[in-house]
């Protein structure tokens, strides 16, 4: 997979911007785990950065409790869209060399502006779900798709959650809202096929 990025890399046809790789896969897919482990060995060949798109969800009240569905609050309003759409992939686009976006401290549940840099001739890879929505897809120059069984995903996501409530609690906070969100992106973006290749992740 490194060796891919490396060709993409190398052919890449826009040499006064990055190559942008976007890591897609559904919650306890494996992204993190994956990217941690092609950042470390593209860093060896070339100027590498990472984007969490986690990192840059809104603040609580604009994703709970708004009158809408859960399972909608999280595909629709756990990002705002729209400013990610212009202030990081459009600014990587124009070749702009620096980003400024917003971070966001789960202790405080506030975000703060940080600025990033950019580094033209690099790649940078873009970590988290529902990458490979409409609106973002047409950004990326190469896409993964991590491809996991339901009954492995369920679990992974279940024990890192052991910290918050009970476990009545936990499931049925993913039934409702990431769980129908996921099956939605599934149905109506079908990632699968719009990914440039598929990782089938089942450690």
């Amino acid at each position: 997979m490194t060796n891919e990025i490396l060709n993409q890399f190398k052919v890449h046809p826009q040499k006064k911007r990055p190559l942008i790789v976007g890591i897609d896969g559904l919650s306890g897919a494996g992204k993190s785990t994956l990217v941690t482990q092609l950042e470390r060995e593209l860093k060896n060949k070339c100027i590498v950065s990472v984007i969490h798109i986690d990192d840059h969800i809104v603040e609580s009240s604009k994703r709970y409790h708004t009158g809408y569905d859960e399972w909608y609050e999280y595909y629709y309003l756990q990002w705002n869209i729209e400013m990610i759409t212009n202030d990081l992939f459009k600014k990587i686009h124009n070749r702009d060399k620096e980003l400024t976006l917003p971070f966001y401290n789960k202790s405080t549940d506030t975000n703060t502006f940080k600025k990033i840099k950019i580094t033209p001739e690099s790649i940078i890879l873009i970590e988290g779900i529902f990458l490979l929505r409409k609106e973002w897809k047409k950004f990326y120059d190469y896409t993964l798709f991590l491809d996991c069984p339901r009954e492995i995903r369920y679990e992974r996501v279940l024990k890192r959650e052991l910290v918050t409530g009970d476990s009545e609690e936990r499931l049925n906070k993913y039934k409702k809202r990431y769980w129908l969100g996921e099956d939605y992106y599934l149905k109506t973006q079908h990632p699968r096929k719009e990914a440039s290749k598929i990782y089938n992740s089942f450690l």
